[in-house]
């Protein structure tokens, strides 16, 4: 990135309502760390709802600045869960 620009933020939200995991398994690392790389589609998260397991995508490229939602919280539908620095900048 220039010197000067400003990275675009976007934010991932679930997609449904249930229990937001970073990790597929209690053992397991998670699928990435703030700070990490994503690419649009890759899996950040899960959402889990009756026993069935749902995939949080990240929707652009760039760097996960945080997450927005604690491991193991309530999420609804809509609610933003982690914040994505775009790796394209929107220059003015």
């Amino acid at each position: 990135m220039e010197r000067g620009t400003v990275p675009d933020m976007s934010t991932v939200k679930a997609q449904q309502p249930g229990v937001f995991y970073r990790r597929p398994a209690p053992e397991a690392d998670p699928y990435v760390h703030e700070g990490g790389h994503v690419d649009p589609g890759q899996t950040i998260a899960i959402i889990e709802a009756v026993k069935t397991y749902n995939p949080v995508r990240a929707d652009t490229a760039g760097t996960v600045t945080r997450f927005l939602i604690d491991d193991g919280a309530q999420v609804a539908p809509g609610q933003a869960v982690a914040e994505v620095a775009d790796e394209t900048p929107h220059r003015g």
